[in-house]
């Protein structure tokens, strides 16, 4: 059975209060792809990308790991990894990132945690930037800077308590809230680089689910998926606690409205959004309420497709993942042969 066959019977009712908050834009056809191969063809896409992790990860504000040193140590998962290739692409990251999130917010002890003990509403860029930073440092950072990392998180997350709407309490570290979290980052990174860089086989699943779950066991998520189909058992037996909610559209407005892209490549912004839940699966997209706003048209799908693909030829000097391969001695471009 498929993720998307899982969740056939998922959710409670519907909320009629959803509203698009991600519009189609027609107009992204042959003049954007002409700027995009006039923008390959100058260099000015690498610099354009390479800003895009640069706000993305938060250099501007101090937040960044220098990713370079120690020189030779190795990280938690190796550098001969499918995760690491994965990882290295910024759309699958974004796009994948954006997908995961939809995805915890249907749970609803994940969602009251998220959205009452962070600055998300508040500061939607520098926690998006602290999110995205301690997922390069779990996969690139050295290890002696990566667990030290983690159980910073583990620590801050003790404090996180609380009482759902419907009076269920939760703590953020509960073993199964963080497999839920740890398995939908996986999902939609996978998911992402899969449908809009390059296919994977099912072996290729296997091997990245399989190479990050003895990482987020040291979060806390001890059931962490390592197989599709484990993958798909785990949202089958979630499909009856996920359910729809306001918060969802509110998330994806923010995430249309906050600047987190360089403004060449800002007209991006809401059609990756609409990618990003179309990674959803179907029967999930329905209950959730986002089936009517998710289509990706098919040049959109196209384009989208054609920017996965460039950028994972592209060599990004700011990324996490060409820093971490130079300090192991690596060639910058080992990750992109």
């Amino acid at each position: 059975m498929s993720v998307a066959a899982a969740t056939a019977m998922c959710c409670s009712k519907r909320d009629d209060r959803s509203h698009e908050v991600v519009p189609r834009a027609a107009a992204l056809s042959k003049p954007y792809t002409r700027v995009m191969i006039s923008a390959i063809r100058s260099g000015a896409l690498q610099r354009y990308l390479d800003r895009a992790v640069d706000s993305l990860l938060g250099s501007a504000n101090g937040l960044r790991s220098d990713f370079a040193l120690p020189p030779r140590e190795a990280a938690l998962v190796p550098f001969d990894s499918v995760s690491w290739r994965v990882l290295k692409n910024p759309v699958a990251l974004f796009v994948g990132g954006t997908a995961a999130v939809i995805l915890e917010l249907a749970e609803p002890s994940v969602r009251a945690g998220v959205w009452e003990h962070s600055s998300f509403r508040s500061n939607p860029l520098s926690r998006l930037r602290r999110t995205g930073l301690a997922a390069m440092i779990t996969i690139y950072g050295a290890r002696s800077i990566a667990e030290p990392m983690i159980a910073r998180v583990v620590r801050m997350h003790a404090a996180v308590q609380g009482t759902t709407s419907a009076g269920l309490r939760y703590s953020a570290n509960d073993p199964r809230l963080l497999t839920w979290v740890h398995a939908t980052a996986a999902f939609g990174f996978a998911e992402a680089y899969s449908r809009y860089v390059e296919p994977m086989s099912t072996a290729r699943f296997d091997d990245f689910y399989g190479e990050g779950a003895p990482v987020s066991r040291l979060y806390g998520a001890l059931d962490a998926p390592q197989s599709a189909n484990e993958m798909t058992t785990l949202f089958e037996s979630m499909r009856a606690r996920l359910a729809p909610s306001p918060i969802i559209f509110e998330f994806l407005r923010i995430m249309r409205e906050t600047e987190a892209f360089p403004s060449p490549l800002r007209w991006m912004q809401p059609m990756l959004l609409r990618a990003a839940v179309d990674l959803i699966p179907e029967a999930l997209r329905e209950c959730l309420g986002l089936s009517e706003f998710y289509g990706l048209r098919a040049h959109e799908r196209r384009l989208t497709q054609w920017a996965g693909a460039a950028a994972n030829r592209i060599v990004l000097p700011a990324s996490p993942a060409v820093q971490s391969c130079l300090r192991l001695g690596l060639p910058k471009n080992y990750l992109y042969s």
